[in-house]
Protein backbone atom coordinates (compact mmCIF):
# COMPACT_ATOMS: atom_id res chain seq x y z
CA UNK A 1 0.00 0.00 0.00
CA UNK A 2 1.34 3.70 -0.98
CA UNK A 3 2.22 5.11 2.49
CA UNK A 4 0.34 8.63 1.41
CA UNK A 5 -2.97 6.76 2.08
CA UNK A 6 -2.21 6.38 5.87
CA UNK A 7 -1.58 9.96 6.34
CA UNK A 8 -4.00 11.29 8.94
CA UNK A 9 -5.22 14.77 8.31
CA UNK A 10 -8.41 16.55 9.63
CA UNK A 11 -9.07 14.86 13.26
CA UNK A 12 -8.68 16.50 16.33
CA UNK A 13 -6.06 15.25 18.60
CA UNK A 14 -7.29 13.26 21.93
CA UNK A 15 -8.45 15.17 24.86
CA UNK A 16 -6.26 13.90 27.29
CA UNK A 17 -4.10 15.61 30.02
CA UNK A 18 -6.64 18.53 30.60
CA UNK A 19 -7.77 19.44 34.18
CA UNK A 20 -11.49 18.59 34.31
CA UNK A 21 -12.27 21.21 36.95
CA UNK A 22 -10.31 24.19 36.39
CA UNK A 23 -11.65 24.42 32.26
CA UNK A 24 -15.36 24.20 33.64
CA UNK A 25 -15.91 28.20 34.36
CA UNK A 26 -19.55 27.23 35.78
CA UNK A 27 -18.77 25.42 37.72
CA UNK A 28 -15.03 26.71 38.88
CA UNK A 29 -17.95 30.03 39.54
CA UNK A 30 -20.33 27.88 41.59
CA UNK A 31 -17.75 26.71 44.25
CA UNK A 32 -16.50 30.22 44.67
CA UNK A 33 -19.82 31.89 44.66
CA UNK A 34 -21.22 29.01 47.43
CA UNK A 35 -18.20 28.33 49.75
CA UNK A 36 -17.13 30.37 52.78
CA UNK A 37 -13.71 32.55 51.43
CA UNK A 38 -11.47 30.74 54.17
CA UNK A 39 -12.04 27.50 52.36
CA UNK A 40 -11.62 28.76 48.77
CA UNK A 41 -7.96 27.54 48.53
CA UNK A 42 -7.36 24.29 49.86
CA UNK A 43 -11.21 23.46 48.01
CA UNK A 44 -9.61 24.59 44.84
CA UNK A 45 -6.51 22.96 45.70
CA UNK A 46 -8.27 19.57 45.68
CA UNK A 47 -10.32 19.78 42.91
CA UNK A 48 -8.03 20.92 40.45
CA UNK A 49 -6.05 17.54 41.66
CA UNK A 50 -8.79 15.61 40.95
CA UNK A 51 -9.46 17.42 37.75
CA UNK A 52 -6.46 17.14 36.31
CA UNK A 53 -6.38 12.88 37.38
CA UNK A 54 -10.11 12.95 35.95
CA UNK A 55 -8.64 14.31 32.86
CA UNK A 56 -5.71 11.95 32.23
CA UNK A 57 -4.94 9.04 30.39
CA UNK A 58 -4.61 7.02 33.22
CA UNK A 59 -8.14 7.65 34.62
CA UNK A 60 -9.74 7.36 30.83
CA UNK A 61 -8.30 3.83 30.29
CA UNK A 62 -9.65 2.90 33.77
CA UNK A 63 -12.90 4.12 32.73
CA UNK A 64 -12.63 2.00 28.94
CA UNK A 65 -11.04 -1.26 31.53
CA UNK A 66 -14.23 -1.21 33.88
CA UNK A 67 -16.63 -1.01 31.22
CA UNK A 68 -14.93 -3.24 28.87
CA UNK A 69 -14.85 -5.53 31.74
CA UNK A 70 -18.02 -5.95 33.24
CA UNK A 71 -18.83 -7.54 37.05
CA UNK A 72 -19.08 -11.34 37.34
CA UNK A 73 -21.10 -12.83 39.43
CA UNK A 74 -20.00 -16.05 41.49
CA UNK A 75 -22.71 -17.88 43.69
CA UNK A 76 -20.65 -20.82 44.48
CA UNK A 77 -17.11 -21.80 45.13
CA UNK A 78 -15.28 -24.55 43.41
CA UNK A 79 -16.96 -27.09 46.08
CA UNK A 80 -20.68 -26.12 45.76
CA UNK A 81 -20.49 -24.19 48.85
CA UNK A 82 -22.26 -20.45 48.76
CA UNK A 83 -20.24 -17.42 48.34
CA UNK A 84 -22.49 -14.88 46.44
CA UNK A 85 -19.62 -12.94 45.07
CA UNK A 86 -19.25 -10.33 42.39
CA UNK A 87 -15.57 -9.98 40.73
CA UNK A 88 -14.72 -6.57 39.41
CA UNK A 89 -11.49 -5.32 37.19
CA UNK A 90 -8.82 -3.76 38.97
CA UNK A 91 -9.64 -0.63 37.00
CA UNK A 92 -13.21 -0.37 39.13
CA UNK A 93 -11.51 -0.86 42.47
CA UNK A 94 -8.92 1.98 41.17
CA UNK A 95 -11.95 4.15 39.91
CA UNK A 96 -14.00 3.69 43.28
CA UNK A 97 -10.40 4.25 45.30
CA UNK A 98 -10.15 7.70 43.65
CA UNK A 99 -13.47 8.73 44.46
CA UNK A 100 -13.08 7.69 48.08
CA UNK A 101 -9.63 9.64 48.95
CA UNK A 102 -11.12 12.55 47.22
CA UNK A 103 -13.75 13.20 50.00
CA UNK A 104 -16.52 12.11 47.81
CA UNK A 105 -18.61 10.61 50.78
CA UNK A 106 -17.21 12.70 53.64
CA UNK A 107 -19.84 15.67 52.48
CA UNK A 108 -21.66 15.47 55.96
CA UNK A 109 -18.65 16.14 58.26
CA UNK A 110 -16.87 19.10 56.87
CA UNK A 111 -17.45 22.49 56.51
CA UNK A 112 -19.03 23.26 52.73
CA UNK A 113 -18.52 19.86 52.25
CA UNK A 114 -21.54 19.55 50.05
CA UNK A 115 -20.70 21.92 47.69
CA UNK A 116 -16.93 20.70 47.60
CA UNK A 117 -18.56 16.92 47.45
CA UNK A 118 -20.68 18.08 44.47
CA UNK A 119 -17.98 19.40 42.82
CA UNK A 120 -15.66 16.65 43.35
CA UNK A 121 -18.32 14.16 42.10
CA UNK A 122 -19.15 16.15 38.77
CA UNK A 123 -15.60 16.48 37.90
CA UNK A 124 -14.98 12.77 38.59
CA UNK A 125 -18.09 11.01 36.81
CA UNK A 126 -16.27 12.26 33.83
CA UNK A 127 -14.05 9.96 34.16
CA UNK A 128 -16.63 7.02 34.43
CA UNK A 129 -19.93 7.06 35.39
CA UNK A 130 -21.03 3.30 36.84
CA UNK A 131 -18.74 3.37 39.76
CA UNK A 132 -20.57 6.49 41.09
CA UNK A 133 -23.28 4.57 42.31
CA UNK A 134 -21.81 2.74 45.62
CA UNK A 135 -20.27 5.75 46.06
CA UNK A 136 -23.58 8.20 46.08
CA UNK A 137 -25.50 5.90 48.27
CA UNK A 138 -22.61 5.62 50.69
CA UNK A 139 -22.69 9.40 50.91
CA UNK A 140 -26.93 9.30 51.01
CA UNK A 141 -26.94 6.85 54.11
CA UNK A 142 -25.54 9.06 56.54
CA UNK A 143 -29.05 10.87 57.39
CA UNK A 144 -30.90 7.96 57.74
CA UNK A 145 -28.78 6.28 60.04
CA UNK A 146 -28.59 9.72 61.49
CA UNK A 147 -32.31 8.75 62.88
CA UNK A 148 -30.42 6.48 65.17
CA UNK A 149 -27.58 8.10 66.95
CA UNK A 150 -26.33 4.57 67.87
CA UNK A 151 -26.13 3.69 64.78
CA UNK A 152 -24.87 6.70 63.75
CA UNK A 153 -22.15 6.50 65.69
CA UNK A 154 -20.82 3.45 64.92
CA UNK A 155 -21.05 3.88 61.11
CA UNK A 156 -20.80 7.20 60.12
CA UNK A 157 -16.70 7.14 60.89
CA UNK A 158 -16.61 4.38 58.52
CA UNK A 159 -18.96 5.96 55.76
CA UNK A 160 -17.29 9.58 55.95
CA UNK A 161 -13.66 7.53 55.70
CA UNK A 162 -11.28 8.82 52.92
CA UNK A 163 -10.21 4.99 52.72
CA UNK A 164 -11.16 2.46 50.25
CA UNK A 165 -11.00 -0.85 52.00
CA UNK A 166 -12.26 -3.26 49.23
CA UNK A 167 -13.29 -6.97 50.25
CA UNK A 168 -15.98 -8.61 52.64
CA UNK A 169 -15.09 -8.17 56.03
CA UNK A 170 -17.13 -7.22 59.51
CA UNK A 171 -17.17 -3.91 59.10
CA UNK A 172 -15.40 -3.28 62.71
CA UNK A 173 -12.22 -4.55 60.90
CA UNK A 174 -12.22 -2.16 57.89
CA UNK A 175 -10.88 1.53 57.52
CA UNK A 176 -13.84 2.79 55.27
CA UNK A 177 -16.86 0.82 54.11
CA UNK A 178 -19.39 1.26 51.44
CA UNK A 179 -23.14 1.06 51.45
CA UNK A 180 -25.95 0.04 48.76
CA UNK A 181 -29.56 -0.12 49.65
CA UNK A 182 -32.91 -2.45 48.34
CA UNK A 183 -36.10 -0.81 48.38
CA UNK A 184 -37.36 -1.98 44.54
CA UNK A 185 -39.17 -5.53 44.60
CA UNK A 186 -40.89 -6.81 41.26
CA UNK A 187 -44.02 -6.79 42.86
CA UNK A 188 -44.11 -3.22 43.38
CA UNK A 189 -41.62 -1.38 41.67
CA UNK A 190 -41.78 2.77 42.73
CA UNK A 191 -44.25 1.92 44.86
CA UNK A 192 -42.71 0.78 48.01
CA UNK A 193 -45.27 0.77 49.94
CA UNK A 194 -46.57 -2.60 48.22
CA UNK A 195 -43.58 -4.55 49.12
CA UNK A 196 -43.63 -8.02 50.57
CA UNK A 197 -40.67 -8.64 52.04
CA UNK A 198 -41.43 -9.92 55.84
CA UNK A 199 -39.03 -9.02 58.83
CA UNK A 200 -39.58 -10.99 62.01
CA UNK A 201 -38.12 -9.29 65.14
CA UNK A 202 -35.17 -11.20 66.92
CA UNK A 203 -34.96 -11.42 70.86
CA UNK A 204 -32.19 -9.26 71.34
CA UNK A 205 -33.90 -5.93 70.78
CA UNK A 206 -33.92 -3.90 67.35
CA UNK A 207 -32.77 -7.19 65.62
CA UNK A 208 -34.78 -9.03 62.76
CA UNK A 209 -34.89 -11.78 60.29
CA UNK A 210 -35.59 -10.69 56.66
CA UNK A 211 -37.42 -13.06 54.30
CA UNK A 212 -37.73 -11.72 50.46
CA UNK A 213 -36.52 -10.91 47.53
CA UNK A 214 -35.29 -7.26 45.77
CA UNK A 215 -35.20 -6.72 42.26
CA UNK A 216 -32.96 -4.30 42.20
CA UNK A 217 -29.71 -4.16 44.53
CA UNK A 218 -26.70 -2.49 43.02
CA UNK A 219 -23.23 -2.72 44.20
CA UNK A 220 -23.62 -5.91 45.94
CA UNK A 221 -20.09 -6.18 47.46
CA UNK A 222 -20.84 -3.16 49.96
CA UNK A 223 -20.61 -3.67 53.33
CA UNK A 224 -24.06 -2.70 54.07
CA UNK A 225 -27.61 -2.06 52.99
CA UNK A 226 -30.45 -0.12 53.81
CA UNK A 227 -33.43 -2.11 53.37
CA UNK A 228 -36.93 -1.65 53.26
CA UNK A 229 -39.04 -4.20 55.14
CA UNK A 230 -42.46 -5.17 56.44
CA UNK A 231 -42.38 -5.72 60.33
CA UNK A 232 -45.67 -5.86 62.64
CA UNK A 233 -46.07 -1.78 62.39
CA UNK A 234 -45.53 -1.63 59.19
CA UNK A 235 -42.77 -0.52 56.37
CA UNK A 236 -39.72 -0.73 58.22
CA UNK A 237 -36.08 1.00 57.68
CA UNK A 238 -33.54 -1.96 57.83
CA UNK A 239 -29.48 -2.01 58.08
CA UNK A 240 -28.26 -5.51 56.33
CA UNK A 241 -24.56 -5.95 57.08
CA UNK A 242 -23.08 -8.24 54.22
CA UNK A 243 -20.63 -9.82 57.02
CA UNK A 244 -21.98 -10.39 60.19
CA UNK A 245 -19.49 -9.39 63.60
CA UNK A 246 -18.56 -12.76 64.01
CA UNK A 247 -17.18 -13.28 60.57
CA UNK A 248 -19.72 -15.32 59.12
CA UNK A 249 -21.18 -14.48 55.90
CA UNK A 250 -24.96 -12.83 56.29
CA UNK A 251 -27.62 -14.45 54.30
CA UNK A 252 -27.53 -12.46 50.82
CA UNK A 253 -28.29 -15.05 47.82
CA UNK A 254 -27.43 -12.93 44.65
CA UNK A 255 -29.72 -14.56 42.10
CA UNK A 256 -28.08 -12.44 39.01
CA UNK A 257 -26.71 -9.14 37.70
CA UNK A 258 -29.03 -6.87 35.44
CA UNK A 259 -27.81 -6.92 32.24
CA UNK A 260 -28.08 -3.44 31.65
CA UNK A 261 -28.44 -0.53 28.68
CA UNK A 262 -25.52 1.63 29.87
CA UNK A 263 -23.52 1.62 33.73
CA UNK A 264 -21.83 -1.62 32.83
CA UNK A 265 -19.22 -1.73 35.08
CA UNK A 266 -21.50 -1.37 38.24
CA UNK A 267 -23.18 -4.68 39.45
CA UNK A 268 -27.03 -4.33 39.69
CA UNK A 269 -28.31 -7.13 40.91
CA UNK A 270 -31.59 -9.58 42.52
CA UNK A 271 -30.96 -10.62 45.87
CA UNK A 272 -32.96 -12.89 48.05
CA UNK A 273 -32.85 -13.02 51.94
CA UNK A 274 -34.19 -15.71 53.86
CA UNK A 275 -33.77 -15.22 57.68
CA UNK A 276 -31.29 -12.65 57.37
CA UNK A 277 -29.83 -10.76 60.06
CA UNK A 278 -31.06 -7.22 60.14
CA UNK A 279 -30.69 -4.29 62.52
CA UNK A 280 -33.62 -2.23 62.72
CA UNK A 281 -32.90 1.68 61.82
CA UNK A 282 -35.55 3.87 62.92
CA UNK A 283 -39.40 3.23 64.22
CA UNK A 284 -41.34 0.09 62.93
CA UNK A 285 -44.06 1.62 60.52
CA UNK A 286 -41.83 4.47 59.71
CA UNK A 287 -39.51 3.00 56.81
CA UNK A 288 -40.09 5.85 53.84
CA UNK A 289 -39.72 8.48 56.41
CA UNK A 290 -36.84 7.07 57.54
CA UNK A 291 -35.08 6.27 54.70
CA UNK A 292 -36.23 9.42 52.55
CA UNK A 293 -33.02 11.55 53.37
CA UNK A 294 -31.12 8.94 51.95
CA UNK A 295 -33.44 8.94 48.66
CA UNK A 296 -33.24 12.98 48.63
CA UNK A 297 -29.59 13.11 48.44
CA UNK A 298 -29.35 10.36 45.76
CA UNK A 299 -31.44 11.96 43.67
CA UNK A 300 -29.32 15.01 44.20
CA UNK A 301 -26.30 12.91 43.12
CA UNK A 302 -28.80 11.86 40.19
CA UNK A 303 -28.61 15.71 38.88
CA UNK A 304 -24.70 16.07 39.47
CA UNK A 305 -24.43 12.78 37.74
CA UNK A 306 -26.21 13.84 34.64
CA UNK A 307 -24.68 17.69 34.92
CA UNK A 308 -20.93 15.63 34.82
CA UNK A 309 -22.66 13.49 31.59
CA UNK A 310 -23.76 16.75 29.79
CA UNK A 311 -20.52 18.60 30.14
CA UNK A 312 -18.50 15.98 29.11
CA UNK A 313 -20.33 15.34 26.31
CA UNK A 314 -20.01 18.85 25.67
CA UNK A 315 -16.46 19.29 25.80
CA UNK A 316 -15.93 16.27 23.37
CA UNK A 317 -18.63 18.39 20.68
CA UNK A 318 -16.67 21.35 21.21
CA UNK A 319 -13.31 19.79 21.31
CA UNK A 320 -13.92 18.29 18.06
CA UNK A 321 -15.47 21.12 16.35
CA UNK A 322 -12.32 23.47 17.34
CA UNK A 323 -10.47 21.29 15.34
CA UNK A 324 -12.41 19.71 12.35
CA UNK A 325 -12.49 21.54 9.07
CA UNK A 326 -15.16 21.37 6.28
CA UNK A 327 -16.75 23.58 3.99
CA UNK A 328 -13.54 25.55 4.17
CA UNK A 329 -13.28 26.36 7.80
CA UNK A 330 -13.25 24.97 11.06
CA UNK A 331 -16.41 23.66 12.54
CA UNK A 332 -16.88 25.56 15.70
CA UNK A 333 -16.37 28.34 13.09
CA UNK A 334 -19.78 27.99 11.38
CA UNK A 335 -22.62 29.88 12.15
CA UNK A 336 -24.94 26.63 11.89
CA UNK A 337 -22.37 24.58 14.25
CA UNK A 338 -21.73 27.06 16.76
CA UNK A 339 -25.56 27.49 17.07
CA UNK A 340 -25.82 24.00 18.16
CA UNK A 341 -22.49 24.07 20.49
CA UNK A 342 -24.02 26.91 22.05
CA UNK A 343 -27.67 25.64 22.76
CA UNK A 344 -25.41 22.37 24.41
CA UNK A 345 -23.41 24.63 26.30
CA UNK A 346 -26.56 26.45 27.41
CA UNK A 347 -27.94 23.68 28.97
CA UNK A 348 -24.75 21.94 30.43
CA UNK A 349 -24.42 25.33 32.17
CA UNK A 350 -28.02 25.40 33.67
CA UNK A 351 -27.87 21.90 34.82
CA UNK A 352 -24.31 22.72 36.83
CA UNK A 353 -25.14 25.97 38.18
CA UNK A 354 -28.46 24.25 39.93
CA UNK A 355 -26.54 21.66 41.12
CA UNK A 356 -24.54 23.75 43.03
CA UNK A 357 -26.80 25.57 43.91
CA UNK A 358 -28.72 22.54 45.41
CA UNK A 359 -25.50 21.39 47.31
CA UNK A 360 -24.82 24.92 48.53
CA UNK A 361 -28.60 24.18 50.42
CA UNK A 362 -27.66 21.55 51.88
CA UNK A 363 -24.19 23.27 53.69
CA UNK A 364 -26.39 25.66 54.98
CA UNK A 365 -29.03 23.67 56.42
CA UNK A 366 -31.39 26.16 57.89
CA UNK A 367 -35.37 25.45 57.70
CA UNK A 368 -35.30 27.74 54.77
CA UNK A 369 -33.03 25.90 52.71
CA UNK A 370 -34.10 22.57 53.69
CA UNK A 371 -37.85 23.85 52.90
CA UNK A 372 -36.05 24.89 49.48
CA UNK A 373 -34.52 21.71 48.73
CA UNK A 374 -38.22 19.97 49.22
CA UNK A 375 -39.36 21.15 46.15
CA UNK A 376 -36.23 22.07 44.20
CA UNK A 377 -34.51 18.49 44.66
CA UNK A 378 -37.41 16.22 42.80
CA UNK A 379 -37.86 19.24 40.19
CA UNK A 380 -34.32 19.34 39.21
CA UNK A 381 -34.22 15.46 39.52
CA UNK A 382 -37.33 15.20 37.20
CA UNK A 383 -35.65 17.91 34.43
CA UNK A 384 -32.02 18.05 34.14
CA UNK A 385 -31.87 14.05 34.23
CA UNK A 386 -34.40 13.99 31.19
CA UNK A 387 -32.33 16.57 29.04
CA UNK A 388 -29.50 14.76 29.57
CA UNK A 389 -30.78 12.08 27.00
CA UNK A 390 -31.10 14.20 24.27
CA UNK A 391 -27.66 16.48 25.07
CA UNK A 392 -25.82 13.34 24.92
CA UNK A 393 -27.19 12.00 21.42
CA UNK A 394 -27.15 15.71 19.80
CA UNK A 395 -23.11 16.16 21.39
CA UNK A 396 -22.08 12.47 19.75
CA UNK A 397 -23.85 13.63 16.31
CA UNK A 398 -21.60 17.03 16.46
CA UNK A 399 -18.72 14.01 15.64
CA UNK A 400 -20.38 12.61 12.78
CA UNK A 401 -19.59 9.06 12.38
CA UNK A 402 -16.87 9.59 14.88
CA UNK A 403 -18.73 10.03 17.25
CA UNK A 404 -21.06 6.83 16.82
CA UNK A 405 -17.77 4.82 17.29
CA UNK A 406 -16.86 3.48 20.35
CA UNK A 407 -13.15 4.63 20.76
CA UNK A 408 -14.83 8.23 20.62
CA UNK A 409 -16.46 7.32 24.48
CA UNK A 410 -19.80 8.97 23.01
CA UNK A 411 -21.42 5.68 22.68
CA UNK A 412 -20.81 4.81 26.96
CA UNK A 413 -22.49 8.47 27.36
CA UNK A 414 -25.28 7.81 25.46
CA UNK A 415 -26.04 4.50 26.89
CA UNK A 416 -25.43 6.05 30.48
CA UNK A 417 -27.85 9.19 29.98
CA UNK A 418 -31.07 7.50 30.62
CA UNK A 419 -29.85 6.17 33.97
CA UNK A 420 -30.08 8.99 36.58
CA UNK A 421 -33.77 9.42 34.78
CA UNK A 422 -35.23 6.29 36.01
CA UNK A 423 -33.43 5.31 39.30
CA UNK A 424 -34.56 7.02 42.43
CA UNK A 425 -37.85 7.92 40.86
CA UNK A 426 -38.62 7.91 37.41
CA UNK A 427 -40.02 10.91 36.12
CA UNK A 428 -43.51 10.37 36.97
CA UNK A 429 -42.84 10.05 40.70
CA UNK A 430 -40.84 13.13 40.99
CA UNK A 431 -44.12 14.73 39.37
CA UNK A 432 -45.80 13.50 42.15
CA UNK A 433 -43.39 14.55 44.58
CA UNK A 434 -43.33 17.56 43.59
CA UNK A 435 -47.38 17.71 43.82
CA UNK A 436 -47.60 16.20 46.94
CA UNK A 437 -44.80 18.98 48.52
CA UNK A 438 -47.00 21.16 47.33
CA UNK A 439 -50.05 20.45 48.81
CA UNK A 440 -48.49 19.48 52.11
CA UNK A 441 -45.48 21.90 52.81
CA UNK A 442 -46.41 25.33 52.44
CA UNK A 443 -43.23 26.71 53.48
CA UNK A 444 -41.42 24.77 50.42
CA UNK A 445 -43.48 26.44 48.17
CA UNK A 446 -42.34 29.85 49.85
CA UNK A 447 -39.12 29.12 49.54
CA UNK A 448 -38.90 28.07 46.40
CA UNK A 449 -40.83 31.41 45.32
CA UNK A 450 -38.17 33.63 47.31
CA UNK A 451 -35.68 31.80 45.71
CA UNK A 452 -36.52 32.23 42.08
CA UNK A 453 -38.01 35.96 42.82
CA UNK A 454 -34.32 37.16 43.71
CA UNK A 455 -33.87 37.78 40.10
CA UNK A 456 -37.69 39.50 39.67
CA UNK A 457 -36.84 42.70 37.93
CA UNK A 458 -33.71 41.22 35.89
CA UNK A 459 -35.18 40.13 32.88
CA UNK A 460 -38.43 40.98 31.52
CA UNK A 461 -38.72 36.81 30.39
CA UNK A 462 -37.78 35.64 33.30
CA UNK A 463 -40.82 38.01 34.89
CA UNK A 464 -42.90 36.69 32.49
CA UNK A 465 -42.24 33.15 33.52
CA UNK A 466 -42.72 33.51 36.99
CA UNK A 467 -45.71 35.16 36.74
CA UNK A 468 -47.11 31.98 34.19
CA UNK A 469 -45.98 29.63 37.04
CA UNK A 470 -48.16 31.73 40.04
CA UNK A 471 -51.01 31.38 37.06
CA UNK A 472 -50.35 27.03 37.09
CA UNK A 473 -49.97 27.17 40.57
CA UNK A 474 -53.28 28.69 41.21
CA UNK A 475 -55.33 26.33 39.37
CA UNK A 476 -55.21 22.51 41.01
CA UNK A 477 -57.71 21.75 38.22
CA UNK A 478 -56.04 18.38 36.99
CA UNK A 479 -53.33 19.13 38.49
CA UNK A 480 -51.74 15.39 38.47
CA UNK A 481 -52.71 14.70 34.61
CA UNK A 482 -50.30 18.15 33.71
CA UNK A 483 -47.70 17.41 36.66
CA UNK A 484 -44.70 17.23 34.26
CA UNK A 485 -46.13 19.99 32.75
CA UNK A 486 -45.50 22.21 35.47
CA UNK A 487 -42.65 21.06 37.10
CA UNK A 488 -40.62 21.53 33.80
CA UNK A 489 -41.74 24.99 34.10
CA UNK A 490 -40.26 25.31 37.73
CA UNK A 491 -37.06 23.97 36.98
CA UNK A 492 -36.70 26.23 34.20
CA UNK A 493 -38.03 29.30 35.96
CA UNK A 494 -35.49 28.09 38.94
CA UNK A 495 -32.60 27.36 36.35
CA UNK A 496 -33.53 31.13 35.06
CA UNK A 497 -33.25 32.96 37.85
CA UNK A 498 -29.97 31.05 38.94
CA UNK A 499 -28.30 32.46 35.54
CA UNK A 500 -29.78 35.65 35.53
CA UNK A 501 -28.46 36.49 38.92
CA UNK A 502 -24.89 34.74 38.32
CA UNK A 503 -23.80 33.95 34.57
CA UNK A 504 -22.08 36.37 31.97
CA UNK A 505 -24.84 38.40 30.39
CA UNK A 506 -24.22 36.36 27.10
CA UNK A 507 -25.65 32.90 29.03
CA UNK A 508 -28.31 33.93 30.64
CA UNK A 509 -30.07 36.58 27.61
CA UNK A 510 -29.85 32.85 25.55
CA UNK A 511 -31.14 30.93 27.84
CA UNK A 512 -34.14 33.15 28.80
CA UNK A 513 -34.57 34.11 25.18
CA UNK A 514 -35.14 29.93 24.48
CA UNK A 515 -35.82 28.71 27.42
CA UNK A 516 -38.41 31.04 28.95
CA UNK A 517 -39.08 33.71 25.93
CA UNK A 518 -40.00 31.00 23.71
CA UNK A 519 -37.63 31.63 20.86
CA UNK A 520 -36.51 28.02 20.14
CA UNK A 521 -37.16 25.19 18.30
CA UNK A 522 -37.95 21.55 19.01
CA UNK A 523 -34.10 20.52 18.72
CA UNK A 524 -30.71 21.64 19.94
CA UNK A 525 -29.40 24.57 17.30
CA UNK A 526 -32.49 26.77 17.30
CA UNK A 527 -31.18 29.47 18.81
CA UNK A 528 -32.07 33.23 17.86
CA UNK A 529 -29.26 34.17 15.78
CA UNK A 530 -28.50 37.81 16.91
CA UNK A 531 -27.52 35.98 20.37
CA UNK A 532 -23.45 36.50 21.55
CA UNK A 533 -23.18 32.65 20.62
CA UNK A 534 -19.29 33.24 19.42
CA UNK A 535 -19.06 33.92 23.51
CA UNK A 536 -21.19 30.98 24.87
CA UNK A 537 -18.84 28.40 22.63
CA UNK A 538 -15.75 30.03 24.07
CA UNK A 539 -17.42 29.73 27.66
CA UNK A 540 -17.96 26.33 27.05
CA UNK A 541 -14.20 25.23 25.64
CA UNK A 542 -11.65 23.09 27.55
CA UNK A 543 -8.16 24.38 27.86
CA UNK A 544 -5.79 21.58 26.95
Amino acid sequence: MAASTHTVTNQAPPLVGYDVFTSDRALVEGVERHLDPALLDSARDELALLGRSAGSAQAQRWGDQANENPPVLHTHDRYGNRIDEVDFHPAWHRLLGKAVSAGLTTAWSRPGGHVRRAAGFLVWTQAEGGHGCPVSMTHAAVPALRTDPALAAEWEPRLTSTVYDEGLRPASQKAGVLFGMGMTEKQGGSDVRANTTRAQALAEDGTYALTGHKWFCSAPMSDGFLVLAQAGQGLTCFLVPRVLEDGSRNVFAIQRLKDKLGNKSNASSEVEFDGTWARRVGDEGRGVRTIIGMVAATRLDCVIGSAALMRQAVVQAVHHATYREAFGGKLVDKPLMRNVLADLALESEAATTLALRLAAAYDDGSEQELAFLRLAVPAAKYWVTKRCTPLVGEALECLGGNGYVEESGMPRLLREAPLNSIWEGSGNVQALDVLRALQREPLALNAFLQEVGAARGADHRLDGAIKGLLTELADLDGIEARARRLVERMALVLQGSLLVRYAPAEVADAFCASRLGGDWGAAFGTLPHSLDLTSVVARATPEL
